[in-house]
C-alpha cells in the first residue's frame, strides 16, 4: 500500500472518542504502518477546529509526526482543472475538497476520507 492522505473527515473520526469505529481503526492502521500523511489544506482545516490545549498539543504532535505533502503549483493548477470538470458535469463540490482531491493526486498516494464528495469527484473525471 502506498502512503495515504488523510483527509479532515477521517481525521474528526479518528479523534473523537466516539467517533466511528470503522473510521478510528482505518487511520489508526495508517498511523502504525506509517503511511499517513497531511497536506496544508487538512491542517488547516483542522486547527481552525481546534479547541483547548488538549487538541492543540495534539495537532502539533501531529503536524511533526507525518509527511506533509507540498501543495505546489501542480497542485493548484490541477485543482482548477476539476473545479472546471466538476462544473461541467453538475458538481458542486467543496473547494477545500478538490484542493486535497488533487494534492493527493499530484502526489500519487490514496485518500482516506468519510466525504462524499471525494467519490462525486471520482466520477465526474471517469
Amino acid at each position: 500500500m502506498t502512503n495515504c492522505l488523510i483527509d479532515t473527515s477521517s481525521w474528526i473520526e479518528a479523534l473523537r472518542a466516539d467517533g466511528d469505529p470503522k473510521v478510528r481503526s482505518r487511520v489508526s492502521a495508517l498511523m502504525n504502518e506509517g503511511k499517513a500523511c497531511l497536506c496544508d489544506m487538512v491542517l488547516l482545516e483542522l486547527w481552525n477546529g481546534a479547541r483547548g490545549d488538549r487538541e492543540k498539543k495534539g495537532l502539533k504532535r501531529l503536524e511533526q509526526g507525518l509527511l506533509l505533502l507540498n501543495t505546489d503549483n501542480d497542485v493548484w493548477d490541477m485543482a482548477k482543472e476539476l473545479a472546471l470538470t466538476c462544473r461541467s458535469k453538475g458538481v458542486t463540490v467543496p473547494t477545500t475538497d478538490l484542493l486535497v482531491f488533487a494534492c493527493a493526486a499530484r502526489h500519487r498516494v490514496d485518500i482516506e476520507h468519510s466525504d462524499e464528495h471525494f467519490e462525486l469527484i471520482r466520477q465526474a473525471i471517469k
